[in-house]
């Protein structure tokens, strides 16, 4: 249960007394697991369009305490949030807004009970989070991930971490109403230390590649604006790549996804689209899929100032082509681009707020973070919060 923790963040080697002070009992049956937050660090907006992204598993971690129960009562409970949420293991669970982060467990339990899989009791649940919610690294993705994981674990499903990313996926489309794509819940299950991994959304074929940055880290900038995936305008973004797939392929294309493209098949075709939103949708996707090709290239050839180069591009095609910033996300990145230190930065995860992140050596970190925290204040009139971080391991028991 390694983890190298900043000042407020929760101590994981807390939860199981944090779990008897809250439920009782002794420590002989309670069981810890521990998922990640993410990072994409190229590759946005197109694991929807069958487009290759290239995230990693940082180590900050969400953790799931559980125990089973004697009866068929369910409790949910958080070491960062009050209140109870309670259930019982035979309901037909359905999305309830009131229900809150209960909505992400319930959804795991729906999809579980859906594939036939069967609990012989219900169980009492602890969690506590050094993700930050709603910060574009993935809290929802860690959340539905560690509790599918721990609760397979519990009761014996032996799912395996493929089928938890697809579980995670599934409650998403089916319970939550949010059209997400595989790739958050794919690397929070899958991801490694010192790896991030290459993933083609549309066949799931995948392969590990080196994160070796040297003397470079990567910085999370949380513009601290709550930004809700379901309520942002993730799905009519979805919905404008499909429409201008549509017209693709009536147009002759024989494509399945708009990532199957080159930017130079791209040029031939896109005269056939003559919508000016749409075009630029379609062109985010296509040029974007490209720069992940060429980061990890750069990455294997230990060319860190072309990964930086990319990165800045990456954030211009989210700002100008695909709109997905704002001045929260442009202002973070473009200040950090200026910086002494910093090779690169753009926005990760849906966008409309959430984080971005930055490559900075190491030795410039602190002077990095002050010199971007002023400038954002100064422009946005409140704090963004920051940390350094390090590749991290995908769902595991503790």
């Amino acid at each position: 249960m390694a983890n190298s923790l900043t000042k407020n963040e929760y101590n994981p080697t807390d939860l199981k007394a944090d779990f008897i002070k809250t439920y009782g009992g002794t420590e002989k049956d309670i069981r810890i697991f521990s998922s990640p937050a993410r990072i994409n660090i190229i590759g946005e907006h197109i694991d929807y369009n069958g487009g290759k992204v290239f995230p990693a598993a940082i180590n900050r971690y969400l953790y799931v305490a559980i125990r089973k129960r004697p009866d068929t009562k369910i409790c949910y409970k958080s070491v960062q949030f009050e209140g109870t949420h309670l259930f019982d293991i035979n309901d037909n669970f359905t999305f309830r807004k009131e229900d809150d982060y209960a909505n992400y467990l319930n959804g795991i339990l729906s999809q579980l009970k859906a594939k036939g899989y069967r609990f012989n009791c219900g169980f009492e649940v602890l969690m506590a989070s050094n993700v930050p919610a709603g910060g574009g690294i993935s809290s929802s993705s860690a959340l539905e991930c560690g509790f599918a994981y721990a609760v397979s674990e519990t009761f014996g499903f032996n799912l395996d971490r493929i089928e938890i990313a697809k579980l995670g996926q599934m409650s998403e489309h089916n319970f939550m109403g949010v059209n997400c794509g595989i790739m958050d819940q794919f690397i929070i299950s899958m991801g490694k230390e010192k790896k991030a991994i290459l993933l083609d959304c549309n066949t799931l074929e995948y392969q590990y590649a080196p994160l070796e940055l040297g003397d470079y880290r990567f910085v999370v900038m949380n513009t601290n604006k709550i930004r809700r995936l379901a309520d942002s305008k993730y799905n009519e973004r979805r919905e404008q790549c499909e429409e201008a797939l549509k017209i693709l392929q009536d147009n002759g294309t024989k494509i399945d996804a708009l990532c199957q493209l080159t930017p130079a098949e791209w040029e031939e075709k896109k005269g056939c689209i003559k919508d000016e939103t749409l075009l630029k949708r379609a062109k985010h996707c296509i040029y974007e899929n490209q720069r992940v090709l060429d980061a990890v290239e750069a990455l294997k050839a230990g060319d860190l100032a072309k990964l930086g180069k990319l990165l800045n591009e990456s954030h211009k095609s989210l700002d100008e082509d695909y709109e997905v910033t704002g001045i929260e996300l442009n202002t973070l990145a473009g200040a950090a681009q200026k910086q002494e230190g910093c090779l690169g930065a753009r926005m990760t995860g849906a966008g409309f707020g959430g984080c971005a992140i930055a490559l900075v050596h190491k030795d410039k970190v602190d002077s990095f973070i002050e010199n971007v925290q002023k400038e954002y204040t100064r422009t946005i009139g409140y704090n963004a919060g920051f940390f350094s971080c390090e590749s991290g391991n995908g769902v595991t028991t503790c």
